[in-house]
C-alpha cells in the first residue's frame, strides 16, 4: 500500500532512542524527511546516521522541549533547515516518580510538564503552519496505563491519561483544517531498555536470554492475547498508517496498540 509519506516532513520528539527512534527509521524508509529530536546531540546524531546509512533522509534537532526557551530553539532549528513540519509525533515522555504518599506536588508538576506540556509546546509552534497549508497530522504517544493505570507512578499515569482528552480537544479546534489528531497507547515494547531489564531478570533466574525465552518472560509480566511483544519498528508501522494519506479518516482516536492486553470494549 502506498502511504503517501514520501517527501513529507516529520518531527518526532524524544527520538534519540526507543520507540521514537524505531518510528523514525520506519518513516524514513517510507520516504519521509525525518527530524529526529533529542535532548543530547550524540545519541540523536547516531539515529540520524543510521537512517542515512540506509538511504533515508534525516536531520538531528536538539533541544529541551520541557522549557519554553528550549522549545523555541527547536522551532528555530527546524526553520534554519528551511523545512515545514507536516507531521508532528509527540513521542517524548518519561515515567518517573514515587508512590502516592512519597511523591510531591513538584514531582507531579514535573511529570505533567514532561509528558503533556512538552507536547503542548510543540503543538503551538508547529500546528499553525499546518493549518495554513491545509494538511497535517498530530500524534500523541501515551501508554496502556492511560486505560489501565497501576497504583505505582501515579503522576506519570495521570499525565499520560490526559493525552486522550487533549487529543479530542485539539481535534475539535482543528475541525475542517485537513489536520487529524490521534493518541496511540502501546503496551510493553521490546526497547533496548526493556530487553536489558528482562535479560537481567532471566540471568538472575538462570533462564535462557534468547529472544523466545525473553519474550515469554515479558508476556508473563504483561500478558496479551497475541502472546508476542512488538519491536519499536512494529509500533512505528502503526504510527505510519495513522499519519498516512490512507489514514485520513482516523481522527480523535485513542488507539491501544497492546495486543489486546486492555480487554475493554471502548
Amino acid at each position: 500500500m502506498e502511504l503517501g509519506l514520501r517527501d513529507r516532513v516529520v518531527l518526532i520528539t524524544g527520538a534519540s532512542r526507543g520507540t521514537g527512534a524505531g518510528t523514525a527509521r520506519v518513516l524514513a524508509a517510507e520516504g519521509a524527511t525525518v527530524l529526529v529530536h533529542g535532548f543530547v546531540a550524540a545519541p540523536t546524531e547516531t539515529v540520524v546516521a543510521g537512517i542515512r546509512a540506509q538511504g533515508g533522509r534525516a536531520e538531528a534537532i536538539v533541544g529541551d522541549i520541557c522549557t519554553d526557551s528550549g522549545a523555541d530553539a527547536v522551532a528555530a532549528a527546524v526553520r534554519a533547515l528551511g523545512l515545514d513540519v507536516e507531521i508532528l509525533i509527540n513521542n517524548y515522555g518519561v515515567a518517573e516518580g514515587a508512590g502516592w504518599f512519597d511523591d510531591t506536588a513538584q514531582s507531579w508538576h514535573e511529570q505533567f510538564d514532561k509528558n503533556v506540556v512538552s507536547a503542548f509546546r510543540m503543538v503551538q509552534r508547529f500546528v499553525p503552519s499546518m493549518r495554513d497549508r491545509g494538511w497535517g497530522r498530530v500524534v500523541f504517544l501515551s501508554t496502556i496505563g492511560a486505560t489501565r493505570p497501576r497504583a505505582n507512578l501515579p503522576a506519570y499515569y495521570s499525565a499520560k491519561t490526559a493525552l486522550p482528552g487533549t487529543t479530542i480537544s485539539l481535534m475539535k479546534e482543528l475541525a475542517g483544517t485537513g489536520i487529524t489528531v490521534n493518541t496511540i497507547s502501546p503496551g510493553i515494547i521490546a526497547t533496548d531498555e526493556v530487553i536489558a531489564s528482562f535479560v537481567s531478570r532471566a540471568e538472575r533466574k538462570g533462564d535462557s536470554t534468547e529472544w523466545e525465552s525473553l519474550q515469554r518472560l515479558m508476556i508473563e509480566s504483561m500478558p496479551n492475547p497475541t502472546g508476542r511483544v512488538p519491536t519499536t519498528e512494529d509500533i512505528g508501522r502503526v504510527i505510519a498508517f495513522v499519519v498516512s494519506d490512507a489514514g485520513w479518516h482516523l481522527n480523535g482516536l485513542h488507539l491501544r496498540v497492546d495486543g489486546g492486553a486492555v480487554d475493554a470494549v471502548t
